[in-house]
């Protein structure tokens, strides 16, 4: 339904991007776009880059490295606990027997 939708505008490496969005995503996605700005802000600063493809590039990369890094802690963190709760139950087993 159009009457639930949102006409915002991000503004991303200088450049303007119309969205229709649902409300509840204008907070998350004007977030995401102050935190891209601000990455490329500090590409530009420390390593003197100006063509934008490159630091938006850059970021992507930055960007996907996170989530990537994150899902691969998250994947070691489950095997973990799943370890532990396998111990747990060995142990609750022996102890009811």
């Amino acid at each position: 339904m159009a009457l639930d939708k949102l006409k915002i505008k991000l503004s991303i490496a200088d450049r303007v991007y119309p969205l229709t969005i649902r409300p509840e995503q204008e907070e998350g996605l004007r977030k995401a776009a102050k935190r891209i700005n601000g990455v490329i802000k500090k590409f530009e600063q420390d390593y003197a880059v100006r063509d934008k493809q490159d630091v938006l590039a850059m970021s992507a990369l930055q960007f996907a490295a996170e989530i990537e890094q994150n899902q691969l802690s998250s994947s070691s963190e489950l095997k973990n606990a799943e370890i532990k709760l396998e111990e747990l139950d060995e142990m609750l087993k022996k102890q009811l027997n």
